[in-house]
C-alpha cells in the first residue's frame, strides 16, 4: 500500500524505466528497418534518464515503500548505477552485432529494458516475494534473448535448456521460501530476519527451506554443480546476448544473495556459510581447470564466470562488512572485464563470422596493436595480475578470507587461480607470438571502437586507482 507521495518518488526510477519500456515496445512498430536507430537512441536516453533519476531524485537515507517491501539504500543506488552503465556498453555493442546480422530489431532493446527492470526490482527487493518477482521478470526476458536469433537451432537449443532447467531453480526457489514462510508466518526480510533469530537453528524445515534456496540462487548465479546451463547457453547464444548474461545479471545475483542471506537469514550463517565453502570450492576447481581445455572462447569465459562466481561467494562466506564489500567489489569488476571481453569477440566478428574461436585471436597484433593491448588489459585482469583491477578485487576477498581466519581457502583460492592464468595467458600469447589466420581489415564503427577503448581504459584506471570504487563499496555497506 502506497501511504505517501514519497512512497511512490522511491519507485520512480523503475515506474520510468517501464513506461520507457512500453512506450519504445508500442513506438518500434511503426518504424522502417531503416529508422531503427531512433529505438537504439531511445533506450540508451531510457537508461540515461534512469540513471539520473537513481542518484540525484532519491533521497539520500534509507527509506522504504510499500510496507517496507522495497527498499532505497547505499548498496541499492551503487549497484543499479553499475547494472546501468553496464548495459548501456552492451546496448552500444549489440547494436553492431545485430545490425551486420540483419538481427537490429527493436524487440532486443525492449527485452533488454524489461531484463534491467527485473534487476533494480531484486536489487532493491526487502521481500522475499518481491525478490522472487524480479528475479523472474529477468528470467523470462533472457530465455526470450538466448532464441533471439530464430534461425539458429543452436540458439534454440540453448534457450530450451536455460528455460527448463532455469523453471526447475526458480521452483526450488520457491519453495525454499514458501518453507521459510511456513515456519516464521513473514516475507518481509526484517520480519523474517526476526522470527528466524528467534526460531534458532534447531528447527529442522527452516534448514531445510534454507537448503532449497541455496540452490535457487546457486543456479541463478551458475554455481558449481548448477553450473550445467552456463557453457551451453554462453555458446549457444547469440555473442550480444551472451553479453548481457554475462555481465551485469551477475551484479543483481550478488545483490539477491545479500537479501536473502545476510538480511534474511543472518541467524543461520553457520549454515549457510558451510553451504558455500562446498560451492566455492567447486566453482574454482570445475570453472579454471575445464577452462583450459576449451577452443571456443566464448565457452572458456563461461567457465571462466564459474571461477569469478566462487570468487563473489568466497566474500559473502565471510560473514564480515570487510567480505561484504569485497565481494560487491568483485562482482562489479567481473562484469566490467567481461564486457570488454565479449566485446572484442564482437569487433572482430562480422556476418558469418563469429570469431569465438580461440584461433581466430592470433596475430591480433599485426591487425590492430590498439585493440590488442586492450585485449591483454582485460585478461591480465581476469587472471588477476597487478596492477589491473581484477587483482585488487582478489586481493580484497582474500585479504577478508585472511581476516576470518580461513587462510586454507585463501590458499586454495590462490591455488586454483595460478592453474586458471594459464587460459588467459594463451589467449595473449596468441594474440602477439602466432601468425594472424584472420587479415580481413576490422570494420566497426568509431563509437563502437571509443566505447571498447574506454571499457579497457576503466579496466586500468580502476587498477592504478582502486581506491575510489573500493570506498564506494564500502560506504554502500555501512
Amino acid at each position: 500500500m502506497i501511504n505517501s507521495f514519497q512512497e511512490l518518488s522511491i519507485l520512480l526510477p523503475e515506474i520510468f524505466l517501464l513506461g520507457m519500456a512500453c512506450l519504445i515496445l508500442v513506438l518500434d512498430l511503426f518504424l522502417s528497418q531503416r529508422l531503427r536507430a531512433v529505438t537504439f537512441w531511445l533506450t540508451q536516453l531510457s537508461l540515461l534518464v534512469t540513471l539520473f533519476l537513481s542518484l540525484k531524485l532519491l533521497p539520500d537515507a534509507t527509506a522504504f515503500a510499500f510496507g517496507e517491501s522495497f527498499i532505497h539504500d547505499p548498496m541499492s543506488v551503487l549497484l543499479k548505477a553499475a547494472i546501468y552503465i553496464i548495459i548501456a556498453a552492451v546496448f552500444f555493442y549489440s547494436r553492431a552485432y545485430l545490425h551486420e546480422r540483419n538481427m537490429h530489431k527493436g524487440e532486443y532493446y525492449v527485452l533488454g529494458l524489461f531484463a534491467v527492470l527485473g534487476m533494480m526490482i531484486m536489487v532493491s527487493a526487502y521481500s522475499l516475494l518481491v525478490l522472487y518477482l524480479g528475479l523472474e521478470l529477468l528470467s523470462l526476458s533472457l530465455y526470450a534473448m538466448v532464441a533471439f536469433n530464430r534461425d539458429s537451432a543452436q540458439a534454440s537449443e540453448a534457450a530450451m535448456k536455460y528455460f527448463v532447467l532455469g523453471a526447475l531453480a526458480s521452483g526450488m526457489l520457491l519453495y525454499g521460501i514458501s518453507m521459510i514462510y511456513g515456519v516464521t508466518g513473514e516475507l518481509g526480510i526484517p520480519a523474517v530476519s526476526a522470527a528466524v533469530a528467534e526460531t534458532g537453528r534447531d528447527n529442522i524445515v527452516l534448514v531445510f527451506g534454507l537448503c532449497f534456496v541455496m540452490v535457487g540462487l546457486a543456479f541463478k548465479l551458475g554455481a558449481v554443480p548448477f553450473h550445467m546451463w552456463v557453457p551451453d547457453v554462453y555458446q549457444g547464444a547469440p555473442t550480444a546476448v551472451t553479453l548481457f548474461i554475462g555481465t551485469a545479471p551477475k551484479i543483481a545475483g550478488f545483490a539477491m544473495m545479500m537479501r536473502v542471506l545476510v538480511d534474511s537469514l543472518g541467524a543461520l550463517q553457520a549454515d549457510w556459510q558451510a553451504m558455500l565453502v562446498v560451492l566455492v570450492i567447486l566453482s574454482l576447481a570445475i570453472g579454471n581447470i575445464i577452462a583450459i581445455a576449451q577452443t571456443n572462447l566464448k565457452r572458456m569465459l563461461a567457465y571462466s564466470t564459474i571461477a569469478h562466481v566462487g570468487f563473489i561467494l568466497m566474500g559473502i562466506l565471510t560473514g564480515s562488512a570487510t567480505g561484504y564489500s569485497a565481494a560487491m567489489f568483485y562482482s562489479i569488476v567481473y562484469a566490467l572485464m567481461t564486457l570488454g571481453g565479449f566485446g572484442m569477440i564482437i569487433l572482430l566478428s562480422r556476418n558469418g563470422f563469429e570469431a569465438d574461436r580461440l584461433d581466430d585471436f592470433k596475430g591480433l597484433n599485426e591487425r590492430s596493436p590498439w585493440f590488442a593491448f586492450m585485449m591483454l588489459i582485460f585478461m591480465f585482469s581476469m587472471a588477476g595480475v597487478p596492477p589491473l583491477v581484477g587483482f585488487h578485487a582478489k586481493l580484497a576477498v582474500l585479504s577478508a578470507v585472511v581476516e576470518t581466519g580461513m587462510v586454507w581457502l585463501a590458499v586454495v583460492a590462490v591455488l586454483f587461480s595460478v592453474i586458471g592464468a594459464f587460459y588467459y595467458l594463451r589467449i595473449i600469447k596468441l594474440m602477439y607470438f602466432d601468425p594472424a589466420e584472420q587479415r580481413e581489415q576490422i570494420n566497426k564503427s568509431f563509437d563502437f571502437k571509443l566505447v571498447l577503448s574506454a571499457n579497457g581504459l576503466a579496466v586500468l584506471g580502476f587498477g592504478l586507482y582502486p581506491g575510489l570504487l573500493m570506498a564506494w563499496c564500502i560506504a554502500a555497506l555501512v
